[in-house]
């Protein structure tokens, strides 16, 4: 397998901690999608990573999707089988996705001249921002189990994501969710795939 994808994206680590929890071998192919001369349309017509390329040279994408066939690989999974709680692990792992978004459109409006910033649009990202984080450190206060989930990956990539990229988010101000990260950053499969500085 081939993983088509840019060190610095969330969506990304995301595959790269779930195959490395999982200890699946991969090719990691960099490639970033907003370069000139990307390759990324090989392997997603839609130009967006990560792509991850299977043995018979077919691609498949949408992280989300690539998380469903990676977990199952293997006989360790982290989609529980029970329909009520694969549907919670799937909910939190698409509240991670969405904290992936929010954070990207932000960054990316930010981009553009001040003058033409959408400081509505920023709010309104902000917003979704602050009710996920603190939905994250109720759910994380909440917890019984402290097996590892694709929904904690989702969220622990998304993050770090703002660590790196909108440090203006101080999501460790919250004890709950600053003593989680540290429990996720520890563990080699996030150790391995750190955002490099």
């Amino acid at each position: 397998m081939k993983l088509v994808g840019s060190l610095t994206s969330p969506y990304v680590r995301k595959v790269r901690v779930l195959l490395a929890e999982k200890g699946i071998a991969y090719e990691l192919i960099e490639d970033n999608a907003w370069h000139d001369k990307t390759t990324v349309p090989r392997y997603n017509p839609l130009n967006k990573v990560p792509a991850l390329v299977l043995d018979d040279g077919e691609s498949i994408y949408d992280s989300m999707v690539i998380t469903e066939y990676v977990d199952g690989l293997g006989a360790t999974q982290l989609l529980p089988r029970d329909p009520q709680a694969r549907a919670k692990a799937r909910r939190d792992e698409a509240l991670g996705n969405g904290l992936m978004d929010a954070g990207v459109a932000i960054f990316l409006e930010r981009k553009r001249d001040a003058a033409r910033q959408d400081a509505a649009w920023i709010a309104r990202q902000r917003s979704k921002i602050d009710d996920s984080l603190a939905t994250v450190a109720r759910g994380v206060a909440a917890r019984k189990d402290a097996a590892l989930t694709l929904g904690d990956i989702a969220c622990g990539c998304a993050l770090f994501w703002y660590e790196f990229r909108l440090p203006d988010v101080r999501w460790r101000e919250n004890a709950a969710l600053d003593a989680w990260a540290k429990a996720l950053e520890s563990r080699p499969s996030f150790a391995a795939t750190r955002i490099p500085a």
